[in-house]
């Protein structure tokens, strides 16, 4: 049994927990009042990433060990924005004007805009390492994923799974198999590394340098989170 399945990006973690919260409280295969199609089910996979154990902890968890850094962002963020705030009331002000001078707000729009631009980049490289952590973690529970739904659908006894936007409508919490899929990822992987090891490099990165050794002939080199022996 294959499953094919893309978890590439995440959706936020507030809709995705309302998402799966609405099944947890109940059984997974709950009885329905309808029809149900034996070996028919539907998940949605973000949901579960977020609410399982290993995510969840290594979000608390790097509230703690990358608190220099996000200390240090909310305070540059805060002094950008302390910066930026007068400029941008003199120009609502300037624009209001009965006359207003349209090539000395079209600089002090390019100002502000510059201003937003470098600060965001800075903010970016401050947070570089979170955003790695964040990477790394993700790619840890991917690498299991895949396995988790095998093992739910094998144990439900389920052919076919598919995303809830695949389905125009559900009959009650039938064919929920979130809960299932959750409880195997929390088995396979219970906790994740936190700090990635030094020279570690995003997916997409290692894809994109593989694409380009072998588009030069050379052999890709993988660093994937199973390559670094945890």
């Amino acid at each position: 049994m294959k499953t094919i399945f893309n978890t590439t990006s995440l959706k936020t973690a507030l809709v995705a927990g309302m998402m799966l919260g609405a099944t947890v409280a109940q059984p997974a295969m709950a009885q329905s009042s309808g029809e149900i199609v034996k070996g028919l089910a539907i998940a949605t996979l973000d949901a579960v990433i977020v609410n399982s154990n290993a995510y969840k902890t290594a979000e608390t968890q790097r509230k703690t060990t990358y608190k220099p850094q996000l200390d240090q962002a909310e305070q540059r963020r805060s002094q950008l924005a302390a910066q930026i705030k007068p400029l941008v009331d003199k120009f609502n002000a300037d624009r209001q004007a009965a006359n207003p001078n349209q090539q000395a707000l079209a600089q002090q729009a390019q100002t502000i805009q510059q201003l937003q631009q470098t600060g965001q980049q800075e903010l970016q490289r401050i947070l570089q390492p979170v955003a790695m952590s964040q990477s790394y973690v993700q790619e840890q529970i991917d690498a299991k994923l895949n396995d988790a739904v095998k093992n739910a659908m094998k144990k439900k006894k389920i052919s076919l799974l598919l995303s809830p936007d695949a389905v125009l409508a559900v009959n009650d919490n039938a064919y929920n198999l979130n809960q299932d899929i959750l409880n195997e990822l929390n088995t396979l992987i219970p906790s994740a590394q936190l700090v990635p090891p030094t020279g570690w490099e995003p997916r997409q990165v290692r894809e994109a340098r593989a694409a380009q050794q072998a588009a030069q002939g050379g052999a890709p080199a993988t660093a994937g989170p199973q390559a670094q022996g945890r």
